[in-house]
């Protein structure tokens, strides 16, 4: 992956009339990465890709894209940038692939358009009019006229509402395509499980400001205990285990017989409790390590369920 920023904001803010929507918001998106925004309702996110986006003026800060303006070169930004909306953007009578076939042809060298229609399932509804389309079938002819003139950064609000589990496999393996073939990726999703299988970075947005970010897994790692348990015989000697683990760690026996750990879990801290039951004749009869997801990160930060 490359260091260099594709997306760079600095301080941005956006107001709608009294209301702050972003306030002083940072975010960097490297280029070549899949980076993933999220927020619940009324955060921000959603104001802060549509000014990166070139459709909305910042009231202060700077955003840079390519290295463009949004706005003020959105002419010479345009070509290299794909954007796949929430809704809309396509003529209600017009042809599925019809209209396909007239973005692609809006580009200088874009991707062959009857291997994307294949890829994305559209085949079987090619002729039909963009407003008799499934809200499924929509998401996907959305996606593919994103992608089609071979953007250098594209932009994608909710690929994957309202499809079924193929179609969702068959987008998650589109942005990995895309990932490879070196384009940078923005992503928004509902979907806590598509944001931790694609994205190399997280910015989790709330009231307006990133209050966190990383990769998944170092945010899985940043937020409450992850914790080991196992099962054994009742009332063993909690307090000559806690001797030989880390400092950061406790243990309760929840249950009789049933202990839990807390702390940074690792591979040497469940060799070390597998050696200390072991040394003390201790036969665990189920040994299990609980890690966060990127929901409960999310949930821990927020306080409430991403809803948009």
């Amino acid at each position: 992956m490359q260091n260099a920023a594709a997306v760079r904001v600095e301080g941005l803010v956006k107001r709608f009339g009294a209301k702050t929507a972003v306030n002083d918001l940072h975010l960097t998106v490297a280029a070549g990465s899949v980076t993933c925004v999220l927020g619940p309702n009324g955060a921000g996110k959603t104001t802060t890709i549509e000014t990166c986006e070139g459709y909305l003026r910042p009231d202060a800060g700077t955003v840079r894209v390519l290295g463009l303006d949004p706005v003020r070169d959105a002419e010479a930004l345009h070509p290299r940038i794909g954007v796949m909306l929430q809704s809309g953007g396509v003529y209600p009578g017009v042809r599925a692939v019809e209209m396909l076939r007239h973005t692609a042809s809006l580009h200088a060298h874009p991707l062959d358009v009857d291997a994307l229609v294949e890829r994305l399932g559209l085949g079987s509804c090619g002729r039909t009019p963009y407003r008799r389309l499934s809200g499924g079938q929509q998401r996907r002819l959305a996606l593919a006229m994103a992608v089609v003139g071979r953007p250098e950064l594209v932009f994608l609000d909710e690929p994957t509402a309202g499809l079924d589990p193929q179609a969702r496999r068959a987008t998650w393996e589109l942005v990995r395509r895309l990932r490879q073939d070196g384009v940078t990726v923005v992503l928004s999703t509902h979907h806590m499980e598509e944001a931790e299988e694609l994205s190399d970075h997280v910015a989790i947005v709330d009231g307006g400001r990133v209050i966190a970010e990383g990769s998944p897994e170092q945010l899985c790692r940043g937020g409450a205990e992850n914790s080991l348990r196992f099962t054994g015989q009742p009332a063993l000697d909690l307090e000559s285990l806690l001797k030989a683990l880390p400092d950061d760690c406790a243990a309760v026996e929840a249950t009789p017989g049933s202990y839990r750990l807390t702390g940074t879990i690792d591979p040497q801290l469940l060799a070390t409790v597998t050696a200390w039951c072991a040394q003390h004749g201790v036969m665990p009869d189920r040994i299990t390590v609980e890690r966060l997801t990127l929901e409960d990160v999310f949930l821990e930060l927020t306080g409430r369920e991403l809803r948009g």
